[in-house]
Order: structure tokens, then C-alpha cells, then sequence
């Protein structure tokens, strides 16, 4: 189980930013490491989450082409 975010040991890194943006982010005392962590979790679960899909989308597409194919299983059940 991973551990959470706060949990986690912390590693410093070299990041390229526009320098105005440093600029204004200083200015609004934006935590930038917090920023970034936060960024990065967010684009690393959208990525699982295309990537969980894509791996599948075949199961997907078969149980759709079923369904439309044979009905769901309460159709002659249900009361609505």
C-alpha cells in the first residue's frame, strides 16, 4: 500500500520556471513544491487512468457489443 502523500520522503529537484511566474508566485507566497507535488500527483493518476482504459477498452467493447446484442440481464424484470 502506498504511503500517503505527507508520509512520503521528500527529494529536492532543478525545475525550469518562466520567471515571471517565479516572480508572482513568490509575491503570492505560493508553496511551489506543494504546487507541484499536488500537479504532478493530479497528471500521474490522469495517466493511469487513460492508461487503465486503453488496457480495457476490448473487455469494454465486448460487453457493450453483448449487451446491445442480448439485453441486460433484469430487462424482463425490472418495474421501471
Amino acid at each position: 500500500m502506498p504511503r500517503p502523500a505527507a508520509a512520503a520522503t521528500k527529494k529536492s529537484v532543478n525545475l525550469s520556471l518562466r520567471a515571471d511566474l517565479l516572480a508572482k508566485a513568490k509575491r503570492a507566497k505560493i508553496n511551489l513544491s506543494a504546487v507541484l507535488d499536488r500537479a504532478v500527483s493530479q497528471e500521474l493518476a490522469q495517466l493511469e487512468q487513460r492508461r487503465w482504459l486503453e488496457e480495457n477498452k476490448e473487455a469494454f467493447n465486448a460487453y457493450n457489443d453483448r449487451i446491445e446484442k442480448h439485453g441486460l440481464f433484469s430487462d424482463g424484470r425490472r418495474g421501471f
